[in-house]
């Protein structure tokens, strides 16, 4: 049944908020400083949000959770977690079957304070007044003794518009001076991206874009490609066997004197299942690589992906920044398994790049990036996944002979607690953020379909198997029952 739900206007600035609503922790901002952004309870670690839209809550099936799992001095899975729910005190709404609380997480530090919000996507909530599977985004404030309170960042306005299939937060319009440091929040529902967009004491809902995306999430991430020193957004979307050329891979930047968000840049016919914004060349300039890209229509467009050749098994495809003025995406790179310095074989199902995350590993000043397979086989077990550490170096992700620097891991790696089984999925979500504090950032990887799909994720501190580990919610101590509920998708750390 359609319920009223808590709907506060969420608008942050740097003094005073325009209209009540999110309420920040008591003390909050006199934690002393802190580098990570992800860091949910003000203890300088970063923290991870594992969503959880399958878990059952209170008996309902597909309520969902957020798992936000403590980093620290061991690592994540050493220092427990919080569990987040509808249930949660002054968390809107109530758990109810098939709301899948979870069903995409951030964690961003949304006011520059020092202590990240999580926001969860609930794309199942019904709304009185707007409808079955309406949806919303819920921003849920972080401090020491565990989640503040929480807020309706927005709801769908009508029945199936499922806001909070997707969700991304950045300082899109570098505020009323370019320094007020507060981030716009992006949504992604059914066939439509917005915005809420904070300017000043004021704050606005825009459209970005109204397209068919075929069912799926608008996968979405922000970085610098126009090289102007503020975050722009990357919106990817698809629909199979459209007759119409589409672009589907688009790039948008806030035009001030619109106040809207203009798009500057797409690429045609590219289906994509990830993206991940990073300098892989070191240059300066945010690069954008696009996971599992495949070319969806014969439009006579030119390999939006790349050479054919590299799609099979799943191919990403690498578009470079360049210096302000400069012509973002015109040079470009692909790989997948069949590239030299990748390990594996490239083979139908792999789904390589389904997953995406951008970090500097090995810290030389530029970006690695982090790849899953999730349809990876293992030997004869098929669907075990794996995933990839793909360095970045002076020419980006291959050198100037077309080779890359990879390592790889699955649940058979040695040091990789695990065995790989068919159906685990590993590597169907992957993050990073320094969860011990030691400088160097930590890969994460999903395997949701592990334990008949209780799921879990795996910790390589510091992109090595060396002191890997697995949690769950097992181990976490978290509630769980029989039945699936594909802990390790989504992940956020960032």
């Amino acid at each position: 049944m359609p319920r009223s739900c808590r709907i506060l206007t969420y608008a942050i600035a740097t003094a005073v908020a325009a209209t009540a609503g999110f309420v920040f922790p008591s003390g909050a901002t006199a934690a002393a400083p802190r580098t990570a952004t992800s860091d949910f309870n003000g203890d300088g670690y970063a923290d991870l949000a594992v969503g959880v839209p399958d878990g059952t809550v209170g008996g309902e099936a597909k309520a969902g959770y957020v798992n936000v799992v403590r980093g620290g001095p061991k690592g994540l899975g050493a220092h427990g977690s919080i569990r987040v729910t509808q249930a949660t005190p002054e968390i809107p709404g109530t758990p109810e079957a098939g709301d899948r609380f979870g069903a995409s997480v951030t964690l961003v530090d949304l006011n520059g304070d020092g202590i990240a919000e999580l926001l969860a996507g609930v794309p199942g909530e019904d709304v009185i007044d707007r409808g079955t599977d309406a949806g919303m985004v819920i921003a849920v404030g972080g401090s020491k003794n565990g989640p503040g309170p929480g807020s309706t960042v927005l709801t769908g306005p009508s029945p199936s518009a499922a806001y909070g299939k997707s969700v991304a937060a950045a300082d899109l319009t570098g505020g009323t001076d370019g320094t007020d440091g507060n981030k716009e929040i992006v949504i992604g529902g059914t066939d439509k991206v917005v915005a809420r967009v904070i300017q000043g004491e004021d704050s606005m809902v825009t459209t970005v874009l109204a397209a068919p995306m075929g069912g799926r999430a608008p996968v979405l991430d922000t970085g610098d490609f126009d090289s102007d020193g503020t975050a722009d957004l990357a919106v990817a979307y698809w629909t199979a066997g459209d007759p119409n050329t589409q672009s589907h891979v688009r790039l948008w930047k806030w035009d001030a004197d619109r106040s809207a968000m203009a798009n500057f840049w797409n690429t045609d016919n590219a289906g994509v299942t990830a993206l991940a914004a990073g300098d892989y060349d070191g240059d300066g300039n945010d690069d954008l690589a696009l996971g599992e890209c495949r070319e969806i229509a014969d439009e006579n467009i030119d390999d939006p992906c790349g050479p054919e050749m590299l799609a099979e098994g799943g191919g990403i495809h690498i578009h470079y920044g360049s210096p302000a003025g400069g012509s973002f995406g015109s040079r470009a790179q692909t790989l997948n398994q069949d590239t030299a310095g990748v390990p594996g074989v490239a083979e139908d199902g792999d789904r390589f790049g389904a997953a995406l995350a951008a970090a500097d590993v090995d810290r030389d000043g530029r970006d690695d990036l982090i790849a899953g397979a999730p349809g990876e086989a293992i030997g004869s077990r098929s669907g075990a996944g794996a995933a990839w550490l793909l360095h970045g170096g002076a020419q980006g992700l291959l050198d100037a002979n077309g080779a890359a620097t990879a390592a790889t891991w699955n649940q058979d790696t040695p040091r990789v607690p695990g065995v790989a089984e068919a159906g685990d999925a590993f590597g169907a979500a992957v993050d990073s953020g320094d969860s011990n504090a030691d400088g160097v950032p930590d890969v994460t990887a999903g395997s949701p379909g592990e334990n008949a799909s209780l799921g879990a994720v795996w910790l390589l501190p510091g992109g090595s198997a060396a002191g890997s580990a697995a949690f769950s919610p097992r181990t976490l101590g978290l509630p769980y029952l029989s039945t699936a509920h594909k802990y390790g998708k989504p992940l956020s750390s960032r």
